[in-house]
């Protein structure tokens, strides 16, 4: 993993506002399943200090709350590591969020989601060379390799990616962001679920393989 593929570097153009947000029912739903996911590695830190992963919950509209830039090490956040995304510009790549931290870097990706498609309410982006490596061969759904994390191109070929799409929750690769899955649905259960039975089939199949040698 290189720390040019990871989610801890930000490309978009932040206008935050240091302020409070109304805080969403679901937001303790949304946090234990992040809990989760960093308890089976697809959200954390690299040994170079560089985070991965991150999720979000649409909360009216377009707008989302997602957690926080550069919170990849903490296994359980609190509100304030959070941030508001109340409105976004693809062409322009610029965030307009509000809380005490910049939103994750991979905020493009998650509004164009919600933007495609307006069923959505989850996206979920976890880091794992085995599923990530499983899922391209695989053929499953992936954008193209030669298109980069966190810029205007990314967000664009994500919102035609899945608006080809009709059923939910969607798993898909981000094959220019190396070792990112995304995940999507119309709930938090649903698109946590997704990524983390996929990872665990996956990982389970690795490990079947390495007892028959």
């Amino acid at each position: 993993m290189t720390d040019s593929a990871l989610d801890g570097v930000i490309k978009y153009r932040s206008q935050r506002v240091a302020g409070v947000f109304a805080v969403p029912a679901k937001w303790a739903q949304l946090n234990a399943a992040r809990t989760a996911l960093f308890d089976l590695g697809l959200i954390g830190i690299t040994a170079q200090g560089v985070g991965y992963g991150n999720l979000s919950l649409r909360t009216q509209g377009d707008q989302f709350l997602i957690t926080g830039s550069a919170t990849g090490a903490i296994r359980q956040l609190d509100v304030n590591q959070y941030c508001l995304v109340e409105s976004f510009s693809v062409p322009q790549n610029t965030v307009v969020c509000r809380g005490a931290l910049d939103p994750s870097s991979e905020s493009m990706t998650h509004g164009s989601i919600y933007q495609a498609k307006a069923q959505v309410r989850c996206v979920v982006h976890g880091h794992s060379r085995g599923l990530f490596d499983d899922l391209l061969r695989s053929r499953a759904l992936h954008t193209p390799a030669e298109v980069p994390y966190g810029t205007p191109a990314m967000a664009q070929a994500v919102t035609r990616l899945v608006a080809g799409q009709t059923a939910l929750p969607v798993i898909f690769v981000m094959a220019g962001h190396d070792e990112g899955v995304v995940a999507y649905g119309a709930d938090i259960a649903s698109a946590t679920q997704l990524m983390v039975e996929t990872f665990q089939k996956i990982h389970s199949h690795d490990q079947d393989r390495h007892h028959r040698r």
